[in-house]
């Protein structure tokens, strides 16, 4: 598979999702990834069978690459994963706290081995900090960053429906090494790169922090609304519900006029600026979604579309799976064809094979062993 990123050479001691969605990205790209597993297989493969035997983390996160089961404890597999991390461009772990150094496979370790190599590790908190020990999952960085104080209904607090702690962190690492290839590119040195997930969910939390530091504001949850813009909502219509946006006063006096058929609400002084919708929004939420009620969702999306104002249906999986915007990518996995869907910003080819447990343990081990170095 060519791409921008073919010659390069990624040895990947990964696990879950945050690092082997960076690696999939990279192999996508067309870098040559070697995916290192324990005996029995990473954490992933067994989280369910969903998809031809496999799972569906593990079918959607390791297509194009290499797999080869090694003991990184043995003497034997310890130095081909050496004679690996000698010709590789890039490496990154994403083992418990501690452990890559203990077996001194961490990023700072590795580039004092190998000048020009890019290390990355994916740790859940920086290890600056107080908080370096601490076993992070998706679920626990959610809720420790705050995410799950501004998700939910009122009554209740909600994690995100999908693992955006390891999401955001595989594409920050991703992002990572790029830039550091860059610069090695121009300075001929590697670099050594920490990537914490809670870093990653402090940034997106970053509005909720500056509201509460700044504006005395705590943001609060407010379920299919969102919290600091309005009307930017689900209304039910007779036959479903619709998300609707409003962003601009211009839109605002649109919707009024042409969808709500009231020019003077746009001028009320309950509604008048965004500040005042969201402070007055149980108010202004009666009145629209009294207006949508007696719609049903084609006749609501149309009369948006007239007065353009932006909408979106609220969705269920499986209007995902028909939905005239998906795109998919084919790939396989023990022999067994599905799709995913494609990739952001992914055109033309892509690796197609999800690996079997050391399907490429042998040739690698030719490739890599005692031989091929003498």
């Amino acid at each position: 598979m060519t791409g921008a990123l073919e010659g390069l050479l990624v040895v990947a001691l990964e696990q879950a999702v945050a690092a082997p969605l960076c690696t999939r990205q990279l192999a996508d790209g067309g870098a040559r990834v070697i995916k290192l597993e324990r005996a029995g297989g990473e954490t992933a493969r067994h989280y369910d069978s969903a998809v031809g035997g496999a799972s569906a983390y593990f079918a959607w996160l390791n297509r194009g690459k290499e797999s080869v089961v090694v003991d990184v404890k043995a003497s034997a597999d310890r130095a081909m994963i050496e004679r690996m991390v000698g010709r590789a461009d890039v490496f990154i772990q994403n083992l418990a706290p501690g452990a890559a150094a203990r077996l001194g496979l961490d990023a700072a370790a590795l580039v004092a081995r190998h000048p020009r190599l890019i290390a990355l590790d994916i740790c859940g908190y920086g290890q600056s900090t107080d908080a370096r020990d601490m076993r992070a999952y998706d679920m626990l960085v959610q809720a420790e960053a705050g995410i799950c104080a501004v998700t939910g209904t009122p009554e209740a607090m909600a994690k995100v429906g999908v693992s955006i702690a390891d999401l955001a962190t595989g594409m920050n690492a991703h992002a990572a090494i790029l830039e550091a290839l860059i610069g090695r590119g121009r300075t001929g040195r590697g670099a050594a790169i920490e990537m914490a997930m809670f870093d990653a969910m402090a940034d997106w939390m970053a509005v909720p922090l500056l509201h509460l530091e700044h504006a005395g504001r705590v943001t609060g949850r407010h379920g299919l609304e969102h919290a600091a813009i309005y009307p930017y909502a689900a209304y039910a219509c007779r036959d479903g519900a619709l998300m609707i946006a409003i962003q601009s006063p211009d839109e605002w006096q649109r919707f009024c006029a042409g969808v709500l058929g009231d020019a003077a609400l746009a001028h009320d002084p309950r509604f008048a600026t965004n500040p005042d919708r969201v402070a007055n929004r149980e108010a202004l939420g009666q009145i629209v979604g009294a207006a949508f009620a007696g719609l049903l969702v084609a006749e609501a999306s149309g009369l948006l579309d007239r007065h353009r104002i932006a909408w979106g249906r609220v969705s269920q999986v499986a209007d995902l799976a028909a939905h005239a915007a998906l795109r998919r990518v084919p790939a396989e996995v023990h022999a067994a064809a599905f799709t995913l869907p494609r990739p952001a910003g992914r055109s033309g080819a892509l690796p197609t094979v999800v690996p079997s447990l050391d399907a490429d343990g042998p040739a690698l081990r030719r490739e890599f062993g005692p031989a091929a170095a003498d």
